[in-house]
């Protein structure tokens, strides 16, 4: 996947926002205010950051070479993927959905049935 078609994909889930609170050129796609994926729009990083559980992340990393700890983040809840690494798009889709799911465990139970309702998770 590209950054467009990883931006696209990650706005498609139910509520999900963008924003640029690191600056113009960092890109955020939240729920609830969480980050569940962080891009660069500038071109300087060749991956985007996702939020993971911390056993995922785990075996992530140990099975592909596109898969590592993540940049400037909290290693063990972040991973780094390759925009062009080993990952096929729909593992990195899944991920992407994963990622959203970590971020909205973070909201309260309230916010999370507002924006996720009670059979979305």
């Amino acid at each position: 996947m590209n950054i467009e078609e990883v931006r696209e994909f990650g706005l498609s889930l139910p509520n999900a926002t963008e924003r640029c609170p690191f600056g113009p050129d960092t890109l955020s796609l939240e729920i609830g205010g969480r980050i569940f994926c962080l891009m660069t729009l500038d071109g300087q990083w060749d991956f985007y950051n996702l939020k993971v559980d911390p056993d995922y992340s785990v075996e992530l990393r140990s099975r592909y070479n596109g898969i590592r700890p993540g940049y400037h983040m909290n290693k063990r809840h972040w991973v780094s993927v390759d925009y062009s690494g080993d990952l096929p798009d729909s593992l990195q889709r899944d991920l992407i959905r994963h990622s959203y799911r970590q971020a909205s465990l973070g909201l309260s139970k309230r916010l999370r049935q507002d924006l996720l309702g009670e059979n979305s998770m």
